[in-house]
């Protein structure tokens, strides 16, 4: 394979399989829905046997016709694109050579969330920003990583956004935290970690109008109010700021997993 260019499969945001800089899933007719699953299940999973693999993507067919199936999709993506995935006996997996967007989400996730506080090398990739694992795909392997990976990213936004606040970068901080929080909007960690960089950084009256803002969502949306633990990161600040904040403040749609209407953000 060509090292200037590795293989590189994308899964965030949509299936996209790159060969030499050429999307293979436009090129010659594309590659099928059961090839493209195939590549899909052996970068979530790394390796699989034969049989588990066949089982996994065609649950509704007898084992012997799923065997067929994946020996025609294994055939259709050595033509596309040989060297993706190695075949040893029973085993298959994706060849290391081949790069994967949601393993290189995976591996900063977890370094963001294990990193000691006083790590100066801090940075949140644009894959961390946004976007739902294989949008659409609705099989339970693809369902079970989706959430996995939406978990994971969230920890690990607001485990940055903590992290750089330490470090005085408050506005990246922010950017972070407010990443989780159009992710998952009622996501009350993920708006403590918004209260507490803009009390780091002396902001009171943004603190208080973050809070109110998280406190009107909650009710309105869930009939509930925030918990002690968010409730005692403002009330060191005089009431009368905490209940004027909102006042004036612009109003837009915030993105969410489920329909929600618009609120007041700083």
């Amino acid at each position: 394979m060509d090292t200037a260019s590795p293989t590189r499969v994308t899964l965030l945001d949509g299936f996209r399989l790159d060969v030499h800089g050429v999307d293979q899933c436009l090129s010659r007719g594309g590659l099928p829905p059961g090839v493209q699953r195939l590549v899909a299940h052996l970068c979530l999973s790394g390796r699989a046997s034969r049989t588990a693999t066949a089982g996994r993507l065609w649950p509704d067919v007898s084992e012997g016709h799923a065997h067929g199936s994946l020996r025609s999709a294994l055939w259709r993506l050595h033509k596309a694109a040989p060297g993706v995935i190695e075949v040893s006996g029973e085993v298959l997996r994706l060849a290391q050579s081949v790069r994967v967007d949601v393993r290189e989400l995976s591996d900063w996730a977890q370094r963001a969330i294990a990193s000691p506080g006083d790590d100066p090398e801090i940075a949140v990739p644009s894959a961390a920003l946004g976007g739902d694992l294989l949008p659409g795909w609705y099989d339970d392997w693809v369902l079970f990583e989706r959430e996995r990976l939406h978990q994971l990213r969230l920890h690990a936004l607001e485990a940055t956004a903590a992290r750089l606040a330490v470090h005085g970068r408050h506005w990246e901080a922010l950017q972070a935290a407010y990443a989780a929080v159009r992710a998952e909007p009622l996501r009350e960690s993920a708006h403590r970690t918004i209260v507490r960089v803009h009390l780091a950084e002396g902001n009171l009256a943004e603190a208080a109008r973050a809070y109110e803002l998280f406190r009107s969502m909650v009710e309105s949306e869930l009939g509930v109010l925030p918990t002690p633990q968010m409730t005692r990161l403002v009330q060191g600040i005089p009431p009368r700021r905490c209940s004027s904040t909102l006042e004036g403040a612009p109003t837009v749609a915030v993105p969410r997993r489920s329909t929600m209407s618009a609120v007041r953000v700083p």
